[in-house]
């Protein structure tokens, strides 16, 4: 009979890798909390809709990538892409608009994408998403930032560059529209299938595309952000003003786009060589006409997601030595009878206790104790017993010494060398 494998770009994830993921996580939880965000749950699935109305029809995740299908209802449902679309929905349907001048969160878990998978990216991805509602001063961009660049310096990673770039609104946008159609026109048969589809729709997605000869094409293209509004030129002046008090040092990329169409103004990527040719993984950017375009009122709104799979293959391993707990022989059914004493007082107290579930001899007890690279053993025999002591090896120092047979008195021992060999 074949073997059940995964499906293509979807994978288990353990060891030293999920390892990373939770030290990201905690982290990142930690500087999310003294900047006061607050964690949402989003649901996996949404209505199709709602991407296609907030990430835009023209772009990559909806012409191509998206997990679509149609429920026994009749509904046409969606596998997140990607998670702001979620929180300015939930946003809009808890009505936080109303009683919250400035709304916080932020959501860790899986998206979807129907896409090449390759090194670091997977058809199930897992992100970071931190998302800011109701402020429309370029401080909070400058925070935002901020925030990357604490996460990343106790992550240990620090080969890494923040590139910015300011996308304007749509006022200048407009402006920008038949410049950018007029010089394309020119270069329409250096063009793939869908830039010329986006040509007519929404030129500015030309920028997004990953067809070679079309990047040539854009390099040689007029610049959205030399034709920025006055507005956005403030505010992008203002953004690099608060970036440059924070002490953190970013690149302009004056061609800098996202893949989404709700971006306005400042817009940023993280990225590191060392990832190779796809290097960006963390991304971001302002959406201030998004709520209102998702049917709320005019709320300013920024935000940025990290890729974990991404990120982790940056993260250092740890140079924390690894705490791999304590192992109890016993020998016997009178040594036995003295087990959940002993592992309630352990584990009580944060130690980790491993043990043979069936009968073993001493000799098998220890071999397996080796295998788990068990810092400790308590032995625990007959002879031990009528003496009221329980053996404890140190087994890296090779040294080991007699005990009371006394539960909490064992632990604080444990505890003790632990810390002493720290």
């Amino acid at each position: 009979m074949e073997k059940i494998r995964t499906l293509r770009g979807f994978r288990d994830i353990f060891g030293e890798e999920l390892e990373k993921f939770k030290r990201i996580e905690r982290v990142f939880r930690k500087y999310s909390d003294l900047l006061g965000f607050r964690e949402v749950e989003l649901p996996v699935l949404e209505k199709t809709e709602l991407f296609v109305r907030s990430i835009g029809d023209t772009t990559d995740i909806v012409e191509k990538e998206m997990f679509t299908f149609t429920d026994v209802g009749g509904d046409s449902l969606t596998m997140r892409p990607e998670a702001t679309a979620g929180m300015v929905r939930s946003y809009l349907q808890e009505g936080l608009y109303a009683t919250e001048r400035m709304t916080k969160v932020c959501s860790v878990g899986p998206m979807f994408r129907h896409e090449r998978p390759q090194k670091g990216r997977y058809r199930e991805f897992h992100q970071i998403d931190v998302e800011v509602f109701g402020v429309k001063e370029a401080i909070v961009d400058a925070e935002l930032i901020f925030m990357i660049r604490m996460l990343l310096d106790e992550l240990g990673i620090d080969r890494y560059r923040i590139e910015v770039n300011s996308v304007g609104c749509k006022t200048c946008r407009e402006s920008f529209r038949k410049v950018l159609i007029d010089f394309f026109e020119t270069r329409k048969s250096e063009l793939c299938e869908d830039c010329l589809r986006r040509l007519e729709r929404n030129p500015l997605r030309i920028f997004d595309c990953k067809n070679e000869q079309c990047i040539r094409v854009t390099g040689d293209s007029p610049l959205l952000f030399d034709s920025l509004c006055d507005e956005c030129k403030d505010h992008f002046t203002l953004f690099q003003g608060y970036v440059k008090e924070f002490g953190i040092e970013v690149d302009i990329n004056k061609r800098l786009v996202r893949g989404l169409d709700y971006y306005t103004k400042t817009v940023f990527e993280v990225t590191s060589e060392d990832l190779g040719a796809q290097k960006a993984f963390m991304a971001g950017g302002r959406y201030d006409n998004l709520v209102e375009e998702m049917g709320g009122p005019a709320t300013a709104g920024i935000g940025f997601a990290i890729g974990v799979e991404r990120l982790a293959m940056l993260v250092p391993a740890s140079r924390e030595k690894e705490d791999r707990g304590c192992f109890f022989a016993c020998v016997g059914d009178r040594a036995r009878d003295h087990l959940i004493s002993i592992l309630k007082a352990c584990t009580t107290e944060g130690i980790t206790l491993r043990y043979a579930y069936e009968a073993k001899s001493l000799k098998a007890q220890m071999r397996y104790a080796d295998n788990l690279k068990c810092d400790f053993v308590l032995i625990l025999g007959d002879d031990e017993i009528e003496k009221g002591i329980i053996t404890l090896r140190n087994m890296s120092a090779k040294t080991q010494q007699e005990l009371p047979l006394d539960p909490q008195k064992v632990v604080m021992e444990i505890k003790r060398q632990v810390i002493g060999n720290r």
